[in-house]
């Protein structure tokens, strides 16, 4: 299923910085394919359907997935405000087990103003039970060029 999110740069952005990814891309033909959408609020959100391929312990989504679901949500949710970023640390709560064969959906959403540095958090829920949490802090791209130079 495909979203209008008319009035959000998040389809433009995502396009322009980010065709092949392997959450979100359309192009990847061995990805998650999740669709993201703007829901205001600064609020992204998505439906994985959590299949088998993805497990890790017998019928259980790999955690490694879950990592990186969450990492596309925050990252969608930049693109949402006009912005491309990479990751430059996240924390991960797991809560649950995430089921195989089930639907889940992952949000995200802004922890503060920033920039170039910005705080995004985000969930991954199935069956109304929360699976896991992540807050991450992200590096505006048209930054990185700068801190690459920058010594420590």
């Amino acid at each position: 299923m495909r979203y209008d999110n008319a009035g959000s740069p998040l389809r433009k952005v995502q396009q322009q910085n980010h065709p092949d990814c392997f959450v979100c891309g359309s192009a990847n033909g061995h990805g998650l394919d999740v669709e993201f959408r703007a829901c205001g609020d600064g609020v992204v959100e998505g439906a994985f359907p959590s299949p088998a391929r993805f497990a890790g312990y017998p019928k259980m989504i790999h955690g490694g997935v879950i990592c990186t679901l969450l990492d596309g949500a925050m990252t969608n949710c930049l693109f949402a405000q006009g912005l491309a970023g990479v990751t430059v640390d996240m924390n991960v709560r797991f809560r649950h087990p995430m089921a195989i064969d089930r639907p889940a959906t992952v949000r995200a959403w802004p922890e503060g103003e920033g920039s170039p540095i910005h705080r995004l958090a985000g969930e991954v829920v199935q069956d109304g039970q929360i699976v896991a949490t992540a807050t991450a802090r992200f590096l505006e791209k048209r930054a990185m060029a700068w801190f690459a130079r920058k010594t420590y």
